[in-house]
């Protein structure tokens, strides 16, 4: 595979050769930093957890440098963190028992910049080796810039493929801005129920990240434990974990299709929901 940048790196936990561990995924997650794909895509690592024809791998887009430091990590400097996240997200990778996973080392501000072709190729060039049932990305409201270009690359990339090889479903999922505003009816639920120990070792991994100031790992654990008990108000929990998507399959079906007047249609109908309740109930 080329990638647009040398110190792109592929990790497969089980040694496989590279090209034979990309071609057995089944679902794929593109995610902008390391830990995220361990928050947003718990569903598809679940799915393939130990299943012999399902396979997950997770995508990096960006290299990690910027992320905060704190306690034994705040004298770490750039460089050295990326080092430490690329590494934290192979031991993740590990744990997980992906098929495989790839860092494709772009700094953040390439990311956002939607004239720099070299993250369109890369994912794309991920997707042609991968040919996935299903992608995880960033939800397309998330409020964290770097994450809502990544969402836009995947959806930019999944576009120059072919119609018959494109993935059945593609899913923006939460990181940074839950979700659980949508309309029942329009979200997509995760039962994130089962391996509960393993979720929390998968995010329990980024310790630069917890020790460096962020409670990722409680605060993960603990949404997706609200999600399951605040989803419905007229019954009981069905499931001890829920995590939510959105489907963004129309953006790729029809690749005229804009992400903007997509994402605010979400918004208009929350809107009418919210307000059409209130009427209804004065």
């Amino acid at each position: 595979m080329r990638f647009s940048l040398p110190s792109a790196d592929i990790y497969v936990p089980d040694g496989v050769e590279a090209a034979a561990a990309l071609a057995r995924t089944t679902h794929l997650a593109i995610a902008a930093h390391q830990d995220d794909i361990e928050i947003m895509a718990a569903d598809g690592i679940l799915r393939a957890f130990r299943q012999p024809d399902r396979w997950f791998t997770g995508v990096v887009v960006t290299d990690g440098a910027g992320s905060p430091r704190d306690g034994v990590y705040e004298d770490c400097t750039d460089e050295q963190m990326r080092g430490l996240r690329r590494r934290e997200q192979r031991k993740a990778a590990l744990i997980g028992e992906y098929a495989a996973v790839v860092q494709l080392d772009h700094p953040s501000a390439a990311v956002r910049r939607a004239t720099d072709r070299g993250v369109v190729d890369d994912i794309a060039e991920v997707l042609r080796a991968t040919r996935p049932e299903v992608v995880y990305t960033h939800n397309l409201a998330d409020k964290h810039d770097t994450h809502v270009a990544v969402a836009l690359r995947a959806i930019a990339a999944i576009r120059l493929l072919p119609a018959a090889d494109r993935p059945g479903r593609l899913y923006g999922c939460e990181v940074w801005r839950d979700l659980d505003w949508m309309p029942d009816e329009e979200k997509v639920a995760f039962d994130l129920s089962a391996h509960e120990s393993l979720q929390a070792a998968l995010i329990g991994v980024f310790d630069s990240q917890i020790c460096g100031g962020k409670r990722y790992d409680l605060a993960t654990m603990g949404r997706r434990k609200a999600h399951a008990t605040y989803f419905a108000s007229h019954g009981t929990d069905v499931t001890t974990g829920l995590s939510f998507g959105m489907d963004l399959t129309p953006l790729i079906a029809d690749p005229a299709r804009d992400p903007g007047r997509y994402v605010l249609e979400f918004i208009q109908r929350f809107a009418q929901e919210a307000t059409d309740r209130v009427q209804r109930l004065r």
